[in-house]
């Protein structure tokens, strides 16, 4: 994983919106993905090709469309490297205080 193609990609909030419409409903065109949002499909296609090569989405040609999947993998990645290991430690100290406070034994 690039972790720094992934944090880019992810500090856009406009990226951010195709990834959340992908969850949505996946394997939408690009058509698909601008309808209702106001955006010009080359600006969208922009922001797709950097997902692209952060590769949190994939595309696959069927015909002559062109359907945008997300991959959930790199998000899980970031997530076991950055914030996991942050949540270990808060969810310890919560299981302790209920301990203490409950007079549990450890």
């Amino acid at each position: 994983m690039d972790a720094d193609k992934v944090f880019k990609a992810l500090s856009d909030s406009t990226r951010r919106m195709l990834l959340d419409r992908l969850y949505e409903q996946n394997g939408q065109t690009l058509g698909q993905l601008c309808q209702d949002v106001g955006m010009a499909r080359q600006s969208a296609t922009q922001h797709l090709e950097i997902l692209e090569a952060a590769n949190l989405v994939t595309a696959v040609r069927r015909g002559r469309e062109k359907l945008h999947f997300i991959n959930p993998v790199p998000l899980h990645e970031v997530y076991e490297r950055w914030v996991q290991k942050f949540e270990r430690r808060r969810l310890g100290l919560l299981l302790d205080l209920k301990n203490e406070l409950e007079g549990d034994p450890k």
